[in-house]
């Protein structure tokens, strides 16, 4: 296959899994958040790495770092749907996703600190 051709494929597969999630999560919340939660986009990405012949050290640094850049996003997920009930959805995404990026600045602040984990 040439590289056009694994672009198109990479993006229409990658592409599908997000408008299949989506259109799952319209119909069943349970199920579509779910599959939301599970690394899908990673385990996407670590795959996309290893077909392209990615040196074993990256594809491996990559799972680590995604493990340090989750955890600081998860207080998004609480503070959304108490923000979306009180302003509306595009005032609670706003926050949410500027209170996430402080609080990752916080953390990566904290985490190389106490840890020696260089995030930033």
């Amino acid at each position: 296959m040439n590289l056009s051709g694994y672009l198109i494929a990479k993006y229409l597969i990658t592409a599908a899994l997000v408008v299949g999630i989506s259109e799952i999560a319209s119909r069943y919340e349970r199920i579509g958040g779910l599959l939301a939660a599970l690394p899908l986009v990673t385990c996407l990405t670590l795959i996309w790495l290893y077909v392209e012949k990615q040196p074993s050290d990256k594809i491996a640094a990559h799972a680590w770092y995604t493990f340090w850049y989750v955890l600081p996003t998860l207080p998004m997920f609480l503070a959304f749907p108490i923000l979306f009930q009180r302003f509306g959805f595009w005032p609670a995404l706003g926050i949410s996703s500027v209170a996430t990026v402080a609080l990752f600045f916080l953390y990566a602040h904290l985490v190389a600190r106490f840890f020696q984990i260089h995030l930033l």
